[in-house]
């Protein structure tokens, strides 16, 4: 029996050139604001996960049901509707921070966000770090 694959996988594609390649002036503008913050708190250069997705580190995951692989750490993702944050394993521990960074929604493992200039970049900053430091409670984080 064969295990699935992550879908969802590291690429050649630089980052840089992603971000350039965004079509709406904000979310480009906020996507290079995103990608400053991330390497500032994880001291980790960006890597492509997927087509979209703008992932800082990664980790290898082996789940009780013997399922393993290897996942970005954070990361970003600037897409049309938002821009989509992401705090691995999820962030169900984190509402006292989620509480003042401003207008949000949240999802599972992803963080939705319209512009930047609706939160707080400082309690952003803390939730990344929350959410490395909880990640490397679980499984060791490396840099992508």
């Amino acid at each position: 029996m064969s295990k699935a694959e992550n879908k969802t996988t590291v690429t050649p594609v630089d980052p840089a050139e992603f971000i350039a390649a965004v079509d709406h002036p904000t979310r480009r503008a906020d996507a290079l604001v995103l990608d400053g913050l991330f390497r500032r708190v994880t001291g980790f250069q960006p890597r492509m996960w997927g087509p979209t997705i703008i992932g800082y580190g990664q980790y290898h995951y082996t789940y009780d049901s013997g399922r393993e692989g290897d996942f970005l750490a954070t990361g970003f993702s600037p897409r049309k509707a938002n821009l989509s944050i992401y705090i691995l394993p999820g962030y169900a521990d984190f509402g006292s921070i989620l509480d003042r960074l401003g207008k949000h929604r949240i999802g599972k493992s992803c963080l939705y966000v319209n512009k930047l200039a609706d939160i707080d970049l400082t309690v952003l900053e803390e939730l990344v770090r929350a959410g490395l430091d909880d990640l490397g409670k679980r499984w060791p984080v490396r840099p992508s």
